[in-house]
């Protein structure tokens, strides 16, 4: 067996960032982990009929782009391993600094079969891009690998590809993938070969695959909640299965556009008060840093309602809904402002889309404040 020895490069001279690849660290650009595996998986077979190479260049929907290759490894004369590390760029990315593995066997028919390992999930439900069964490695990178491995492959062979990536199942639980049925470690995403700085973007396209997750499973109905608090209290209060609740984070908006979409005909928007209520005044985005409005918003109910003064007034000055609703309380008013708000909130949401909308305002101990 002949063996070489491993090379690495800790310090990529240059930004993983193709044909507009830069120095500058604040670049707003990266790669997808489909164009890191694609570079890995090049880089590996490479590795094995030429020398360790230190930078790759792919073909990627996007154009060419100049990869930087952390490490590579030939292990026998079919068989090579390298990896890529992800690198920073202009952005929040749960994979940043991560390193992308990919592992290449020379065979002697012509096919290119790709398969994930140590830290890549499976998919265990239906509704995404992948099927049951099968590694969460979509369809743009799978395709990426096999358009550049073709490129480099000695003529008539080809070739069995793992990618593993090592510490993927530790960054999976930082991610939607448990939710989405995505199990055992990360996902290898990509649409372009870029990263692009979207986050909320690339977070809210990981949201809305709650409903593809559910629509498959046969759900019509669904649970529309905030967040895990909500979900924890949904499925205790109203006995529901998971997969019958979407978290849909503050983008209500989107997530509704996308049920409705998606052909969605009844939703339940379940949820802690704060959340909710402001989609009563309109607010479809609810982040406190986009809009307020909590105060505003139980002051002028209590008002229609014809409350004391001084009762709207100490509301007004109240720093959490729980404390509002605590004053609420005092006053055997809950009920009645919560009810309306509920209502007011309904509409809102059947003026925008063409779903038929139930609303459940509750606190954070789970009492229902208003009429399911």
């Amino acid at each position: 067996m002949e063996i070489h020895s491993e090379t690495h490069r800790n310090e990529p001279k240059n930004k993983n960032t193709g044909e507009f690849r830069e120095n500058n660290k604040n670049s707003p650009y990266g790669i997808t982990t489909g164009s890191a595996a694609t570079a890995a998986a090049i880089a590996a077979a490479l590795t094995i009929t030429e020398n360790n190479v230190s930078s790759i260049d792919i073909e990627t929907p996007f154009g060419i782009l100049k990869i930087d290759i952390n490490c590579s490894r030939k292990i026998n004369s079919n068989f090579g391993r390298a990896c890529v590390i992800k690198m920073p760029y202009n952005d929040p990315d749960v994979t940043t600094n991560l390193k992308i593995c990919a592992e290449v066997r020379i065979t002697e028919n012509n096919k290119i079969k790709i398969k994930g390992g140590e830290g890549i999930g499976k998919v265990t439900k239906p509704g995404l891009q992948v099927p049951v069964g099968e590694y969460a490695i979509n369809p743009v990178p799978r395709q990426m690998i096999k358009t550049n491995l073709q490129k480099v492959l000695p003529k008539g062979k080809g070739a069995e590809v793992t990618v593993f990536v090592p510490k993927g199942k530790e960054i999976a639980k930082r991610t939607m993938n448990s939710r989405l049925g995505i199990i055992g470690g990360i996902s290898i995403l990509g649409t372009t070969g870029i990263a692009r700085p979207m986050s909320s973007k690339a977070y809210k396209e990981s949201l809305a695959c709650q409903i593809d997750v559910a629509v498959a499973e046969g759900y019509e109905n669904l649970i529309f909640v905030p967040g895990n608090i909500g979900e924890r209290l949904a499925v205790k209060i109203l006995d529901a299965p998971k997969d019958q609740i979407i978290q849909m984070s503050n983008f209500v908006g989107y997530m509704l556009s996308k049920a409705e979409e998606k052909g969605i005909i009844k939703i339940t928007l379940f949820g802690h008060a704060g959340k909710l209520i402001k989609i009563s005044a309109g607010i479809f985005n609810t982040k406190n840093s986009v809009a307020d409005g909590r105060r505003e918003i139980i002051a002028a109910y209590c008002g229609l309602l014809g409350m004391d003064k001084e009762i709207i007034q100490t509301i007004f000055k109240s720093k959490t809904t729980e404390d509002m609703i605590h004053i609420l309380d005092k006053e055997n008013m809950t009920f009645p402002v919560f009810e309306l708000i509920g209502r007011s909130i309904k509409e809102k949401c059947q003026e925008k889309y063409n779903i038929n909308f139930d609303v459940i305002i509750v606190t954070m101990k789970g009492r229902i404040l208003n009429k399911p």
